[in-house]
C-alpha cells in the first residue's frame, strides 16, 4: 500500500465495503465507484472526511471527488477490492493507429530491462576489445566469466521478456518467467535435439520451411526451433498463457485455484508454443530472408537499401533471426557472407542519432540515457537505443532507417562480405579484413560507416525538434473548422509577465459561463479550482499558455497543464465525458509534452457528445490560486475566440 493507505481504507469503509463495489474507474478528479447499493454509502461522512473534496451521484456511478491526486489513492483503492486491477484498463485508451498500439506494447515489454541490455552490450564490447589487443585471450577464464556477465541476458532474453510481457498482458509475472524458462529449456531446443541424433521424419519438404523433426508431442511434430535470443515467440506465448489464465480463472473452484490454474496455462500454453506460436514466428523470419535473397538476385544495391532500411524494424520484432541462417551458410560454405552485412550500417546509423540527440536535447534523463546507449550501439548492441530512446521519440526511429538503408545501399553496390563469424560492432572490423591480406573490403567498411553516421547525424540535427524545446513538433496556430485564431499562430515567444500577473488565453471558441452556473458541483463551488467555463462553438482545444502538459487523461476529455509562469490548470471537455471512454477525442498532444499558447491539443466530436446526452461545457480552472494570487476570469457572458484573454491571476488593475 502506499501513502494513501488510510485515506483508501475509510473511502472503502464508507461507500458501503469492498463488497459493495462491483465496479472502480478514476478520471483526472475523481474515483467513480459502481455499488450495488448507493443506499448504504455514508455519503456526508465521506464528505468530512480529509483528502475528499466532496461527493456525487451522476450517471449510475458514485463520485468521490479527491483532486489531482486521484491516481494514487485510485491505486491504494484498487487493492482494496475484490475486483481486477484491469479496471483500470477501462479507462485507458483503446484508440489510436494499430501501428502506434504495437509500438507502445513491444516499448513497455523492453523498457524495464533497457539499462540492463546497455550495460549487458558494453561488457560484451570491452571484452572483445580487451581480447582484440592481445591484453587477454578468449579462452581463459577471466574472458569466459566476464562474457558471462554481459552475453546471460541476450541468451536467456525469453526468461526476461516472459516477465515482462507478463506484466504487460496482465498475467502472473511468475507465470510469464515459467513460460520464457520453458522455451529456453535445453531438452527442446534445435541444437540439442539435433546433436548426433537421426531426425524422425521430414516436414514441409519442397518448400523454404522445410523441416526436421525429431520430437513429437503424443503424435503432433514439433519442429525443431532454437528460441534462446529470440523475441517474438515468447511474446505470443505469454499472450496466449494470458488468455489461458483468464478462462481457466473462471471456471477452476477457489478452493483449488491457486494452484490448478497456473498448472493448466502451462500445460495448454507450452505445448501450443512450441508446437505452433513459435513455429509460426520462425517462419515469419524464413519469408523475410528468402525475399531478401530474392531481391539481391535483381539488384543488390536495391537488396542492401531493404536490408538496411528494414533492419531496425526486424529487431523490434525479433524478425532479425531469419537472416541468421542465411548468414552461417554463407559464411561456412562460400567463405564469406554479402546478404546480411548491409545490417552493418544500422548500427552506426542509430548510434549517430542518438549522439545527435545527446546534442540537441534539453532533456536531463534523455541525456543521461543517450551517452551508454550511444556506446553500447558502436559495440553493436542496439536494442537498448531503439527501445529506449528511438521508439518512443518515433521520428529519430525513422531517421535510423533512412541512414541504415543509404548504408547498407552503399554497402551492396559495393559486395562489402564479412569472412569469419563472430564480433559485433567496431569488433566485427577484423572478421571483414580480405583472407589474401588486400585492405579493399575494411575500407569498404570504413568509408559506410561513415556514410551511415553522417547521414544519421546530419538527419536528427536538421529534423528532430527536442519537446522541451519546441512541444511536441505540430504545427501551432491550427485552426479549428471555424477558422480565425485571435492572437495565435505567430512565432513570437509568449512574453514572461511580472510576478502575481499572471494571463490565461482562451482554449476554446465559444461563449463564457460563469463557473458558479456550471452544474456540476465540484466544479460550480470551486473545490477544485477557480476560473470560468466555456460552452464551446467548435470542437478544438488549444494551449492557453505556454507550458508543459501534466496530464493528458487516457480518455482524451481533460488535460492538466503547469504554465511556464507557474500556473496549474485545469481543462475539462463536458461534464462526465470520461464516460465515453475516449470516444469522440483525438489527442494532439500527451503527458510530459512542452506546448507553445495557440497549439492543438485536442479535437472533439461536439455532436457525439451531444447524442450521448452529455453537457459540453467545459471549465478552465487554475487549480493552484494559493500560488498564483486571486484569480480574475473576464466578466460577463460574452463571446470568446481562441487566444483571447481569459484570466489574469494577481490583483486587479
Amino acid at each position: 500500500m502506499g501513502k494513501y493507505q488510510t485515506l483508501a481504507e475509510e473511502i472503502v469503509k464508507n461507500v458501503g465495503g469492498k463488497e459493495n463495489v462491483t465496479g472502480l474507474v478514476h478520471c483526472i478528479t475523481r474515483l467513480r465507484f459502481t455499488l450495488k447499493d448507493e443506499g448504504i454509502a455514508k455519503d456526508q461522512v465521506l464528505k468530512d472526511m480529509d483528502g475528499v473534496v466532496t461527493v456525487m451521484k451522476s450517471g449510475g456511478q458514485y463520485q468521490v471527488v479527491i483532486g489531482n491526486h486521484v491516481p494514487e489513492v485510485f491505486e491504494d483503492v484498487i487493492q482494496l477490492l475484490d475486483i481486477k486491477d484491469g479496471t483500470k484498463a477501462s479507462e485507458e485508451k483503446k484508440s489510436g493507429r494499430l501501428l502506434d498500439r504495437a509500438v507502445d506494447m513491444v516499448s513497455g515489454i523492453f523498457q524495464p530491462i533497457l539499462s540492463i541490455m546497455a550495460a549487458c552490450g558494453m561488457l560484451k564490447g570491452l571484452n572483445t576489445l580487451l581480447v582484440t589487443l592481445e591484453i587477454y585471450s578468449a579462452d581463459c577464464g577471466g574472458y569466459l566469466i566476464i562474457n558471462a556477465a554481459g552475453d546471460a541476458l541476450f541468451t536467456f532474453l525469453p526468461l526476461f521478456l516472459g516477465y515482462t510481457a507478463a506484466k504487460k498482458f496482465e498475467l502472473k509475472p511468475m507465470l510469464g518467467l515459467a513460460v520464457g524458462a520453458a522455451m529456453c529449456y535445453p531438452g527442446i531446443q534445435s541444437s540439442a535435439l539435433s546433436a548426433g541424433a537421426e531426425p524422425l521424419y521430414q516436414i514441409l519438404e519442397g518448400t523454404m520451411f522445410h523441416s526436421p523433426v525429431y520430437i513429437d508431442f503424443f503424435g503432433i511434430p514439433v519442429i525443431s526451433v532454437d528460441y534462446t535470443g529470440t523475441v517474438i515467440p515468447v511474446i505470443l506465448a505469454v499472450w496466449f498463457a494470458s488468455k489461458c489464465e483468464k478462462l481457466f480463472s473462471k471456471f477452476i473452484p477457489d478452493l483449488v485455484k491457486f494452484f490448478f490454474v497456473p498448472m493448466l496455462t502451462l500445460l495448454v500454453t507450452i505445448p501450443i508454443s512450441v508446437c505452433l506460436l513459435g513455429p509460426v514466428a520462425t517462419f515469419g523470419s524464413t519469408l523475410i530472408s528468402e525475399f531478401t535473397l530474392a531481391i539481391r538476385g535483381v539488384s543488390p544495391m536495391l537488396a542492401g537499401g531493404i536490408v538496411g532500411f528494414t533492419w531496425q524494424i526486424l529487431v523490434i520484432f525479433g524478425m532479425h533471426w531469419g537472416f541468421i541462417p542465411v548468414y552461417i551458410n554463407n559464411v561456412q560454405t562460400l567463405g564469406y557472407d554479402n546478404v546480411m552485412m548491409p545490417f552493418f550500417a544500422c548500427t552506426f546509423a542509430t548510434s549517430a542519432v542518438v549522439l545527435a540527440i545527446f546534442f540537441k536535447t534539453k532533456d536531463r534523463k534523455l541525456k543521461e540515457m543517450a551517452i551508454p546507449n550511444f556506446i553500447s550501439g558502436i559495440f553493436g548492441v542496439t536494442e537498448p537505443a531503439i527501445y529506449g530512446i528511438l521508439l518512443p521519440l518515433k521520428k529519430p526511429f525513422i531517421i535510423s532507417c533512412i541512414a541504415g538503408g543509404i548504408g547498407g545501399a552503399f554497402y551492396g553496390y559495393c559486395n562489402f562480405r564479412k569472412f569469419i563469424l563472430g564480433g559485433m560492432g567496431i569488433f566485427e572490423l577484423p572478421n571483414m579484413m580480405n583472407p589474401d591480406g588486400s585492405m579493399g573490403n575494411i575500407l569498404v567498411a570504413f568509408a559506410g560507416i561513415a556514410i551511415s553516421m553522417a547521414v544519421g547525424f546530419i538527419l536528427t540535427m536538421l529534423f528532430y525538434q527536442d519537446e522541451k524545446a519546441a512541444g511536441t513538433g505540430r504545427l501551432t496556430g491550427e485552426a479549428g473548422a471555424s477558422g480565425g485564431l485571435s492572437n495565435v499562430g505567430s512565432n513570437e515567444e509568449t512574453p514572461k509577465h511580472a510576478a502575481g500577473r499572471i494571463k490565461i488565453y482562451s482554449p476554446l471558441k465559444g461563449k463564457t459561463i460563469k463557473l458558479e452556473e456550471v452544474e456540476d458541483e465540484a466544479f460550480s463551488s470551486g473545490l477544485l479550482g477557480q476560473g470560468i467555463a466555456i460552452l464551446p462553438e467548435e470542437g478544438v482545444l488549444y494551449a492557453p499558455a505556454d507550458g508543459t502538459i501534466s496530464t493528458f487523461f487516457p480518455t482524451g476529455h481533460a488535460v492538466g497543464m503547469m504554465t511556464d509562469d507557474g500556473a496549474e490548470l485545469l481543462m475539462h471537455v463536458g461534464m462526465d465525458t470520461v464516460q465515453l471512454n475516449g470516444k469522440g477525442f483525438q489527442a494532439y498532444a500527451a503527458g510530459g509534452d512542452y506546448v507553445k499558447k495557440g497549439q492543438k491539443l485536442l479535437e472533439f466530436d461536439m455532436s457525439l457528445i451531444r447524442d450521448a446526452g452529455y453537457s459540453l461545457v467545459t471549465p478552465v480552472l487554475v487549480t493552484n490560486p494559493d500560488d498564483t494570487g486571486t484569480v480574475n476570469p473576464i466578466e460577463g457572458a460574452r463571446h470568446i475566440l481562441p487566444g483571447d484573454e481569459l484570466i489574469v491571476t494577481g490583483k486587479k488593475d
